[in-house]
């Protein structure tokens, strides 16, 4: 690589992300709704026409958004999991992780799970990045079904089919009751830290982290996982 190529690729580097950080301060302030590739390019004292050759388009910007979001959510759940721990302790800190980061970045947050943004649809290209939580989730179960064992919820006669559909698509080597009942949880677990980001726990949970924990045990406890010895 010549220098003169080098240095353009930095450059190019350094202003995309310093469009990406620009476009985050508009979340936190307008919403993703509002966010404008010109209000962009004005606070950084660029032409629009110029901004363009980086992001095409408003969706172009928010999907790039998105994507980050959910790798940077994924990247502090994979550090907080601990290989060498049992699965119940490792399921809570990853769900641990995903409320920590949550509460650290709560536009980012909404922004990947809060209301649709209007006139946008995430691409496929946001799949990969949005699956390393359940990834995770799902082989902390596979973990336990081949080591220590899961205690293997119930699955009624009416959910077989659509647990072997799912089963197939995303965890083969998971006992069909476990599939439905990590798939129950995971939207559990979003839920539990959406009530909290958005304030639907003020004057009603004060020890919110205990409360958390608690409530992602009984989430294990749903897909199978049992505590280890104390």
């Amino acid at each position: 690589m010549s220098t003169a190529h080098g240095a353009r690729a930095r450059a190019r580097i350094e202003v995309t992300a310093a469009i990406k950080d620009e476009a985050r301060r508009q979340l936190a302030a307008e919403g993703a709704a509002r966010l404008s590739l010109r209000a962009v390019a004005r606070e950084l004292g660029m032409v629009s026409s110029a901004l363009y050759r980086y992001f095409p388009s408003r969706d172009d910007l928010l999907t790039a958004l998105i994507i980050d979001a959910y790798d940077s959510l994924g990247e502090s759940a994979e550090a907080a999991h601990d290989d060498t721990a049992d699965p119940f302790e490792r399921w809570i800190a990853v769900c641990e992780a995903v409320r920590g980061w949550a509460l650290e970045h709560p536009h980012e947050y909404a922004l990947i799970y809060g209301s649709p943004v209007p006139g946008y649809t995430a691409p496929d290209t946001t799949v990969p990045a949005a699956a390393r939580v359940g990834l995770l989730l799902i082989g902390i179960a596979r973990d336990a079904h081949q080591g220590p064992g899961l205690a293997r919820p119930s699955l009624p006669d009416g959910l077989r089919s659509e647990a072997e559909r799912m089963a197939v698509d995303f965890a083969p080597d998971v006992p069909l009751e476990v599939v439905t009942a990590l798939v129950a949880a995971w939207a559990q677990l979003y839920g539990l830290v959406s009530f909290e980001v958005f304030g639907q726990f003020n004057r009603m949970v004060e020890d919110r982290e205990a409360f958390f924990r608690h409530a992602v045990g009984q989430l294990a406890r749903g897909v199978g996982l049992m505590p280890g010895p104390a």
